[in-house]
């Protein structure tokens, strides 16, 4: 299964210069944040493909105006063809205006409440959030700082794969690709494709 991973920069390679036949093997989309509606819905109109996504910290108007044709799978486990994908959108809380920001405590509980479907379906192979985890492509100040129950997750379910965006690439000379123990960490900006 080829994945399209976009986040946090609409780049012009898939939106002002797309070419169909580039991306008619892609299966699925999945959005790390912090991208506009309307790039959204331009790629899943375009990729005959279906387009998960979570919110990123910059994402107030998927409140009012969600991406048409795409499926939100914040807070929720989610299979697509056997593979299970869990979502978890938002930033480390940074002021007192965000809806997607979360204290650590915060992002504990919102864990917390996905137990029973974790233990249902025994796991996820995939974890899709905006902020990176804590100590793997996160930034030193707080609001791009990362989880550090991500990294519980990681420990706990040992997922093949965590795609991540927030952390921009161009912020200083960071790796798109981590390890953390099995599991492949894949910064999701601007975009980039993976073979699962």
């Amino acid at each position: 299964m080829k994945i399209l991973l976009v986040s946090d920069v609409e780049t012009p390679y898939l939106w002002d210069f797309f070419q169909p036949d580039k991306f008619n093997d892609i299966d699925l989309i999945i959005s790390c944040g912090d991208l506009k509606v309307d790039y959204l819905s331009f790629l899943v109109t375009m990729i005959k493909a279906p387009l998960y996504y979570v919110p990123g910290n910059h994402n107030e108007k998927y409140l009012k105006s969600p991406p048409e044709g795409c499926e939100s799978i914040d807070g929720k486990l989610v299979v697509y063809k056997g593979v299970r994908i869990l979502g978890l959108g938002g930033s480390m809380r940074y002021n007192a205006a965000g809806n997607y920001q979360y204290t650590e405590k915060e992002m504990k509980k919102r864990i917390f409440k996905l137990k029973a479907k974790l233990w249902w379906n025994k796991g996820f192979d995939i974890l899709v959030t905006h902020s990176p985890s804590y100590g793997y492509g996160d930034g030193k100040d707080l609001c791009h700082i990362g989880f550090k129950c991500f990294n519980d997750l990681l420990n706990k379910y040992s997922p093949k794969y965590f795609f991540h965006g927030h952390q921009h690439l161009n912020y200083g000379l960071k790796p798109r690709i981590l390890q953390h123990g099995t599991t492949k960490i894949v910064n999701a900006f601007e975009y980039y494709i993976v073979e699962y």
